[in-house]
């Protein structure tokens, strides 16, 4: 199974590919896809469609993990991530590629065991997994890898008691 993970953001979108069978996750390649600040709204949320279909086009996942947003305290950076995660979800629909949501909260729990872990503990965690001599970067894409392990467990998790 191709699993592709992503961290939405108007700026910045973090991206990350696992190939998973029954055996551990495998890193397939990661990045971050950046919009220009400069760019109206609209020509933004067009930049980051365009970019998923071709990142599907060229991987061809069987499934998309997207991280859910969390309620921040600035509203209007809330709204236009959210307009960002709009997108990326409509994008995977349209090309037929089922989604899947998870909080910080899952994650956290799903990479580090413990879920009121920081950041680096996650990005840690995600090196270690994945057996990287380093920590991914830029943190979008290492947050996307972390998505993506993240519905890997889950999905295994979900097999097992399927087969029980």
């Amino acid at each position: 199974m191709i699993i592709i993970g992503i961290d939405p953001g108007i700026a910045r979108v973090g991206w990350g590919v696992l190939k998973t069978q029954m055996t551990n996750p495998q890193i397939t390649n990661y990045g971050c896809f950046g919009t220009a600040k400069t760019d109206n709204l609209e020509t933004r949320l067009l930049a980051i469609s365009e970019f998923l279909k071709k990142l599907f086009e060229e991987y061809k996942p069987n499934c998309v993990a997207v991280e859910q947003l969390y309620f921040a305290s600035n509203a209007k950076t809330a709204i236009t991530v959210g307009q960002a995660r709009g997108v990326i979800i409509l994008t995977a629909s349209q090309v037929h590629i089922e989604t899947f949501d998870y909080t910080p909260l899952q994650v956290k729990l799903a990479i580090t065991g413990y879920g009121k872990a920081d950041k680096n503990q996650v990005q840690q965690m995600v090196k270690n997994i994945l057996k990287l001599k380093e920590i991914p970067r830029p943190d979008d894409a290492a947050d996307a890898l972390a998505i993506a392990l993240t519905h890997a467990f889950s999905y295994k998790l979900h097999q097992k008691k399927q087969n029980i």
